[in-house]
């Protein structure tokens, strides 16, 4: 864990230095991002290499103030904070509305909310389900999702029995899975969650043919509260597996534009969770 937080930064400060001269005319110091110039309100340019890489979403925080139309396009604008509060979650549905981001991402306790408020509005809601380490049963992560479907969601992203792969009982692991893609139906974007710093190589490789076996929509690295978050190297793999048939989110750990490019190149159809993509991030 030292050596991948030590790699980060080293990263970080490299990048820093490379967008220094790309930074757009008239942008000031930031004052409350860590990396200043790497988010979409300081570093438009930076994101929109993201976006014409290949992206699809791109993740930000709640406190971001200014983005083009078509950055916002593709956030997902996130709030997973075991504090968040209701006024935290007004907050982040009026920053979706007021810049059009593409959705919410929340806990399920505040998605009724959040629905309730984007109403008439064109933004999806996104529910996490056996968040965040996938250790409930299939039947309470259904219910989960059904609960989460009824309250207004339309993305559920879930988390994989994670024991179970590597007991390595594969059956439980995909009827874990299909269950809640069933419940979810063919209309829900059903993300799973494989944690994959928890994994070996070969662990990753079976989860994404079970996640492929059970109709999931996409695949994801991690929940951002694990050990590690994505690697070029994981997501080059995963898509490796999974072909075109699925999308593939990196997640965890990504901390600038070049880091989130490196990963839209091997693969990755979107970026981000709540804590880790700084480049489009108002903390």
């Amino acid at each position: 864990m030292e050596d991948f937080e030590a790699i980060v930064e080293q990263v970080v400060r490299e990048v820093v230095r490379k967008l220094g001269e790309t930074q757009p005319t008239g942008a000031t110091e930031c004052t409350v991002c860590v990396q200043c110039g790497q988010c979409a309100e300081k570093a438009p340019n930076a994101v929109a290499n993201i976006r014409d890489a290949g992206a699809s979403r791109i993740s930000s925080a709640p406190g971001i103030k200014s983005v083009g139309k078509d950055i916002a396009s593709l956030i997902d604008h996130t709030l997973l904070k075991p504090d968040a509060t209701r006024a935290d979650i007004e907050r982040l549905c009026a920053e979706a509305k007021q810049f059009g981001f593409a959705s919410v991402c929340v806990n399920p306790c505040n998605v009724k909310l959040a629905a309730t408020l984007l109403t008439g509005a064109a933004i999806k809601v996104c529910s996490v389900v056996g968040f965040p380490l996938g250790a409930n049963k299939k039947e309470v992560k259904a219910y989960e999702a059904r609960r989460a479907i009824l309250d207004g969601a339309t993305e559920i992203d879930m988390v994989m029995n994670i024991g179970a792969l590597k007991s390595g009982d594969y059956k439980l692991v995909e009827e874990d899975m299909r269950l809640v893609k069933e419940t979810c139906g063919s209309r829900i974007i059903t993300k799973v969650i494989l944690e994959t710093a928890l994994l070996t190589n070969e662990e990753k490789i079976r989860a994404c043919e079970i996640a492929k076996a059970s109709g999931m929509d996409f695949v994801k690295t991690s929940t951002g509260f694990g050990p590690g978050g994505a690697t070029v190297e994981d997501v080059r793999l995963m898509r490796s597996v999974v072909g075109e048939k699925l999308g593939v989110k990196a997640s965890g750990g990504i901390r600038d534009a070049e880091t989130a490019a490196k990963m839209v190149e091997a693969g990755a159809t979107r970026i981000g969770a709540s804590a880790s993509v700084k480049i489009v991030s108002g903390q």
